[in-house]
């Protein structure tokens, strides 16, 4: 007979689980005391040393602005060249996939995590990871939200404040909410 899983299983392996358990306590603790250093030290050699340990990746090149804050980090991984301003909070029950030259404004969430719609399941205190994924060359504006499932295609601009609750395809400029594709972007040759 099979072995249950433990509830860190169950949410890497994107099932229903409970939050609440011990293992997934100390790994949320784990990540604030990392995040409290990665805060607190400047750009520079050691910042990237704690963000290495904090991340589930970390590329090159990468600049931060603080605070920053997520759940659990490990499930974080970040491409190279990312630009990426203050206050945005990344809530990390399914893994967020970031990109190669991305950038974000201040503000921006990015929500892998969902709770049941029916209050009788919530008040079991379940919920589930859902994957976020954003391509290379990624503009999103200041104070958007990246809802669970979401993936923003390659060369995509979110605008400022935008809600996005579908996945966004590859050279689009989308806005508003819920963010809707408003027009077709053609990059230039070089």
């Amino acid at each position: 007979m099979a072995e249950e899983k433990t509830e860190k299983q169950k949410m890497l392996s994107g099932e229903w689980y409970h939050a609440g358990y011990h293992e997934l306590r100390e790994d949320r603790k784990k990540c604030q005391e990392l995040l409290k250093s990665f805060n607190s030290t400047p750009q520079g050699p050691e910042r990237t040393s704690v963000a290495r340990k904090l991340f589930g990746s970390y590329g090159e090149r990468n600049f931060i602005n603080y605070p920053f804050r997520c759940d659990y980090g490990y499930n974080i991984f970040f491409g190279d060249d990312l630009e990426m301003n203050y206050d945005c909070i990344f809530l990390d029950v399914g893994k967020i996939k970031i990109g190669n030259n991305v950038f974000m404004g201040p503000g921006v969430h990015i929500y892998a995590v969902n709770h049941p719609v029916d209050p009788t399941l919530r008040k079991t205190g379940v919920e589930i990871g859902q994957d976020v994924v954003i391509g290379d060359n990624v503009w999103i504006g200041g104070g958007a939200i990246i809802l669970p499932g979401v993936t923003i295609g390659e060369g995509t601009t979110i605008g400022a404040g935008a809600v996005v609750t579908k996945d966004i395809p590859d050279n689009v400029m989308a806005a508003g909410n819920p963010c809707k594709v408003i027009k077709q972007v053609v990059p230039e040759k070089k």
